[in-house]
């Protein structure tokens, strides 16, 4: 009897023993699946972290993509109709009420000719072989005084915006002096200079530095400090950072100083043109324009003040006006 009752109570002990060590089991299969579980999570984190960089990427690019409108090829009649049609239809206005007025003999013949005469004129002086070299004699001069104006009045400009005991002195000199008519300056420089080129380029610097300085001090006011201070940052300091930051960032108001410095050297050259007469200085656009009233010559008058218009007109068109463009659009400002 004690045998058998051993014998179920090993038997137990023996199911037991086997339950305890599958228990056993079951808990290392469960640590073991936790601990792989932890170790692909973290393994996986940074996978994740990829994957919402790439995501906050594609959403960055398709923002940018709704928002940069895709510049579709403006075809020639188009282009024609917008940009050539209204300053024709403008030109062919004016030339019409030049003509009414002339038929209707508001002045006399020859205080107001007709367009044809005016053209008349210009044609003999066309033959003559001289008209290219007018127009030439003074775009040259021109150029050359703008170019001069322009390596003066920037870092003028650049001095009288940085440094505030400048801009305290000689500010409201440069206000002063855009303010004052270029002719003001011809009499003066005759005396300085007697009736020389020099004469001619002083008074084109006078007319277009203090335009071309202010225009790069309004610039460089619109700037704003979080820009410098990121440059500063990056270690865009002195001569670096007026290159490669406040110049670029000026650039908007600098270039319409510009248009306005050629366009007050232009004013000049002609003031200076046509008060300071010599053989000396040569035939220019106000020269022709003093031979003309000389001679009491109205259509050679009137045809010279149109090539000085023309002339005028051109270099903006030509020059400025593309560049404007560029840098407005690159700046987000032009569509």
């Amino acid at each position: 009897m004690a045998s058998t009752e051993t014998q179920p109570k090993a038997d137990d002990e023996r199911v037991a023993s086997a339950a305890g060590a599958a228990a056993a089991e079951g808990a290392a299969a469960d640590a073991t699946a936790a601990g792989a579980g932890a170790a692909a999570g973290t393994t996986a984190a940074p996978g994740k972290s990829r994957e919402a960089g790439s995501d906050l990427a594609g959403l960055e690019a398709g923002l940018d993509a709704l928002d940069t409108r895709t510049a579709a090829r403006t075809p020639l009649p188009v282009l024609l109709r917008r940009k050539a049609l209204p300053p024709l239809v403008a030109v062919a206005l004016v030339l019409g009420l030049w003509q009414a007025a002339f038929a209707l003999d508001l002045k006399p013949d020859y205080q107001l000719p007709s367009p044809l005469v005016v053209w008349d004129a210009l044609a003999e002086e066309w033959y003559k072989g001289t008209i290219l070299n007018i127009i030439w004699q003074s775009v040259s001069r021109g150029a050359l005084g703008f170019v001069v104006a322009l390596a003066v009045g920037t870092p003028l400009g650049l001095l009288v915006a940085r440094v505030r005991p400048v801009r305290a002195a000689i500010g409201p000199i440069l206000s002063g002096l855009q303010s004052l008519p270029s002719v003001a300056w011809v009499p003066a420089a005759i005396i300085w200079f007697g009736l020389t080129d020099a004469t001619i380029y002083a008074v084109v610097l006078l007319g277009a530095v203090p335009s071309i300085a202010n225009g790069l001090v309004a610039g460089v006011d619109r700037i704003d400090p979080l820009h410098l201070r990121a440059g500063k940052v990056l270690g865009a300091t002195g001569v670096s950072g007026v290159r490669h930051v406040l110049l670029p960032a000026a650039l908007p108001g600098y270039i319409s100083g510009l248009k306005q410095g050629w366009a007050f050297s232009w004013r000049s050259l002609m003031a200076a043109e046509l008060i300071a007469t010599s053989p000396e200085l040569g035939a220019g656009l106000g020269r022709l324009l003093e031979t003309g009233r000389s001679y009491q010559d109205m259509p050679l008058v009137l045809g010279a003040i149109l090539l000085i218009l023309l002339v005028g007109i051109g270099i903006e068109l030509l020059i400025f006006a593309p560049v404007e463009r560029r840098v407005l659009r690159h700046r987000g400002l032009l569509r």
